[in-house]
């Protein structure tokens, strides 16, 4: 199974979607919440190439984007690959 780190903010309705799609999908996850851990969030913009909205969602150390993009490779079948390969 994959490893998945996403960072999040418990204020977040898109956050909420993006650990829904992942749930539904019975991928674990590493949920990194910035709100309560902000030394985490220099950690975030440096992955994420200086992207500062949360989600940002790492698969395999591959950064995907956030909650739309999460949900646009799953309309194009390309996240269930993604979610069974081994890091």
């Amino acid at each position: 199974m994959a490893e998945i780190d996403i960072y999040t903010s418990p204020f977040c309705g898109f956050c909420y979607a993006a650990k829904s799609l992942l749930t539904k999908k019975g991928a674990d996850f590493n949920e990194i919440d910035i709100t309560f851990h902000p030394s985490k969030k220099g950690e975030m913009l440096h992955r994420a190439n200086g992207s500062h909205k949360v989600p940002q969602i790492f698969i395999n150390g591959e950064h995907v984007g956030g909650c739309d993009e999460l949900h646009a490779l799953d309309a194009a079948g390309k996240l269930d690959p993604m979610l069974s390969a081994a890091p």
